[in-house]
């Protein structure tokens, strides 16, 4: 009976512990989807309502980073750059510990491509760049180079080669060992900037900076 009697207590006892943070947890998401179900009939009711996830979930949680992607798209949308790149600032501040890399890559690139059909470079430009520093600040090598390389197609397609060409720099000394020799572990992405460097002295007719094993002529 008394062990019957103890394990009622810790069954009351769980129960009892848990029972507030879940019942905050679907708050916050209800709150969460039903600002998202404003978006199209009402941004700024919309707006304010994801602001309002950030408040309830206090710390730096995945409601947040999401509300805060609702929101950098929302305001994107609208074409309301400056308060955009606030808030893509914002949200860049929960991807070392709130969510998961993965998770993070994926909204980061959905971002990057959208803010890239806006073909503002100068808008470009300042969001690449926020996003470059936040990874490295992250030490998310890998999606740090796969942007690098992303930015350094928009400038080859826009024929910003001085820009492209500074990129390229940056990608190649990434893939150097110390000695400043090509680190071979790091053959695909070499592959990835020397493809970059052809594309750039291929269209400025410059044969002459072409990556060494390219400079053999028959």
């Amino acid at each position: 009976r008394a062990g019957r009697a103890m394990g009622d207590d810790e069954d009351y006892g769980f129960e009892y512990s848990d029972e507030e943070p879940e019942e905050e947890d679907v708050n916050i998401e209800n709150q969460y989807y039903n600002s998202k179900g404003l978006v199209d009939s009402d941004a700024d009711e919309a707006l304010a309502g994801f602001r309002e996830v950030l408040r309830m979930e206090g710390d730096k949680g995945e409601w947040g980073f999401k509300a805060l992607k609702q929101i950098v798209q929302l305001q994107l949308k609208l074409k309301n750059y400056p308060s955009m790149l606030e808030s893509y600032r914002e949200m860049l501040t929960y991807i070392k510990s709130a969510v998961t890399r993965n998770y993070s890559e994926k909204v980061i690139n959905k971002i990057l491509d959208l803010i890239s059909t806006t073909n503002d470079m100068s808008l470009l430009h300042n969001v690449y760049g926020t996003t470059l520093d936040a990874l490295k600040q992250a030490n998310n090598e890998r999606l740090w180079f796969k942007t690098n390389l992303k930015l350094g197609k928009l400038y080859y397609d826009s024929g910003e080669y001085s820009r492209l060409a500074a990129i390229i720099a940056e990608l190649h000394k990434s893939c150097q060992a110390e000695d400043g020799s090509d680190n071979q572990r790091k053959g695909t992405q070499l592959l990835e900037v020397y493809a970059l460097e052809i594309q750039m002295c291929t269209a400025t007719k410059n044969t002459k900076r072409l990556p060494q094993p390219y400079k053999k002529g028959p």
